[in-house]
């Protein structure tokens, strides 16, 4: 009978550690900045129906880089949670070191539990607050261990560099636009140091926005927004112009309908004063005109 080989439990840590770091690494990056009126999120995603980014409730967002659907099953969690949190107790009483601790918890015991495979997810839940002083951001690797962030972080892909190219230009109090901006610079950069085009339609843009009037704070940038954020050609706005210029075509054509029914109307009712058959059917066409102008 073979002897079992044995591995220190430190070996064993090592190797998990690896294989979830190798796994988070495969997919693409992104970023979470903070700016003047809240916390935006950025990253590359080709697809419209898989969301890197989503709400967890009234000021919390998510966002997680790796494999899809382990990240996905934390989201629904922690959804669970708080839905269930402020129902019991007070809105206010769901905050993102609530729901940091959870996912911590979660993530750790998956860690270092034999039975089963460590997650490749790498999570970032963040609270906008009421200043830019209270805006909370927290990085929970693969391991539960949680990372309190300030002003911005990079999770999943070439992370590292990332991180290194935002913490040399990131400023506070910066607009929407330039986060935006900044953020596509530095998810563009590759990791041999060339730098590569995103189009927009490429990008999944969020953003948690102290001012909007809403108790959910919680927005996706799409669309003409998104270009016009990003300082483009201006295509958003030309796009724009087709849809008045039907609108004032539409109207004319209307407009001279309109006029062609008047005239068709005093026509005939100038040729209906020549004869009593005509004068009849002036009669017949005069009731039905103040019906078609009503």
């Amino acid at each position: 009978m073979s002897t079992p080989f044995y591995v220190s439990p430190q070996q064993a840590m090592a190797d998990r550690a690896e294989y979830a770091r190798k796994g988070i690494a495969r997919g693409r990056s992104l970023v979470v900045l903070q700016y003047a009126d809240g916390i935006v999120f950025v990253g590359e995603n080709p697809s419209r129906a898989l969301h890197k980014f989503s709400e967890i409730y009234d000021r919390i967002g998510f966002a997680a880089a790796g494999k899809y659907n382990e990240y996905e099953n934390l989201r629904i969690g922690g959804v669970r949670y708080a839905d269930l949190r402020g129902y019991t107790y007070d809105r206010d009483d769901v905050t993102a070191r609530g729901l940091a601790n959870v996912y911590a918890q979660t993530l750790g015991t998956i860690f270092s539990s034999n039975a089963e495979k460590p997650y490749e997810v790498e999570l970032v839940v963040a609270e906008v607050g009421a200043t830019p002083d209270g805006d909370q951001i927290y990085r929970l690797p693969h391991d539960g261990s949680i990372v309190d962030e300030h002003g911005s972080v990079a999770v999943g892909g070439n992370a590292e560099q990332i991180s290194t190219y935002l913490d040399q230009r990131h400023q506070d109090g910066m607009t929407l636009a330039e986060a935006l901006k900044l953020a596509v610079q530095a998810l563009s950069r590759d990791t041999n140091g060339s730098e590569r085009e995103i189009p927009a339609e490429r990008l999944e843009v969020a953003v948690l926005d102290r001012t909007r009037p809403q108790q959910r704070k919680f927005k996706r940038i799409v669309g003409r927004q998104l270009e016009r954020l990003l300082g483009g050609d201006g295509s958003g706005d030309a796009s724009a112009a087709p849809d008045s210029e039907d609108e004032s075509e539409s109207s004319t054509d209307s407009t001279d309908a309109t006029d062609a029914k008047g005239s068709a109307g005093s026509t005939g009712s100038a040729k209906s004063s020549g004869s009593t058959g005509s004068a009849k059917s002036s009669d017949a066409k005069g009731s039905t005109d103040p019906s078609e102008e009503s």
